[in-house]
């Protein structure tokens, strides 16, 4: 039987207006949300994830922050160990690195990858990040030395993956901690949550994977509601789906408060709240509702 088992409730940050997640951060940290997320574009009018929620952990004390996800394979390896390391020693072991591959051309194409091998290049890339994160060298090259600083987190980072495809849930047991899934209401994750953990078992990993949930929502006046709308539209252009998940979004207390129970339902430990709106007062308008 599974256990049920009361979620963490987190916040997903708009990208319109970087000037303005500060107070967005500063606000989460004064109530009981859990985490802050923040997605990764290349080719988008979005602040670069690892650089925005290093300022964002240096302006709080208690709320972790985490990349929703961070898209690995347009990173350098190497670069992106010592990143992650630097912001999980720098925030107290308050980061978690979600990660995913992607799946825009032209993000690939600025990045300067084969847009047909970034899954294969996220798996080298993890088995490089686990050997760096331990301590280990880069490679086994003579006079080659471990890449610094050491994450204050035993291992590296906690990493969630991303995605929708079986070699993504694979990858959860491979090289994870758990899994991230978006978009998608309780009653379609609830089989790739037991698809997660069915591979998870099959690895022969102990305990369980984290399970986190991930919706779009916005609260506030119908002005506010519409620009939410509009930047989910923009943000996902290139996808037919683009137009049912900016409908799908969630803008009523009630309807956020029944997603949160669904996800809850079906054994999430964590729900992410992702914010359209670039309005800071949403904190305090989600915190009233679920708190």
């Amino acid at each position: 039987m599974r256990t049920v088992r009361t979620p963490r409730i987190g916040l997903g940050l708009p990208v319109d207006d970087p000037a303005v997640l500060l107070d967005w951060a500063r606000r989460a940290d004064a109530t009981p949300f859990s985490t802050l997320g923040l997605l990764d574009r290349l080719v988008y009018d979005n602040p670069e994830p690892l650089i925005t929620l290093a300022a964002l952990a240096g302006a709080t004390s208690r709320v972790r922050v985490q990349t929703e996800v961070l898209l690995a394979p347009h990173h350098a390896t190497a670069l992106l160990a010592k990143q992650t390391a630097t912001l999980d020693r720098m925030s107290g072991g308050r980061f978690t690195l979600g990660i995913g591959v992607g799946g825009r051309a032209d993000d690939c194409r600025a990045a300067g990858i084969d847009i047909r091998r970034r899954g294969r290049r996220l798996d080298e890339q993890m088995e490089t990040l686990r050997r760096i994160w331990a301590g280990r060298p880069y490679d086994d090259a003579e006079g080659v030395g471990p890449v610094g600083p050491a994450p204050v987190t035993p291992g590296g980072p906690e990493v969630l993956f991303g995605g929708f495809a079986p070699a993504a849930l694979a990858r959860v047991a491979r090289f994870g901690d758990g899994f991230l899934g978006a978009a998608l209401p309780p009653q379609w994750m609830d089989p790739m949550f037991r698809d997660v953990e069915r591979l998870w078992d099959e690895h022969g990993r102990p305990g369980r994977p984290r399970l986190v949930a991930q919706v779009n929502v916005a609260l506030g006046p119908d002005d506010l509601i519409a620009r939410a709308r509009d930047a989910i539209t923009a943000y996902y252009g290139f996808e037919p789906r683009a137009a049912g998940s900016a409908e799908r979004m969630l803008a009523t207390p009630a309807q956020i408060r029944e997603a949160v129970a669904g996800f809850t339902d079906i054994g999430a430990d964590e729900v992410m709240l992702y914010c359209w709106g670039t309005d800071p007062d949403q904190v305090d308008r989600l915190a009233d509702a679920l708190f």
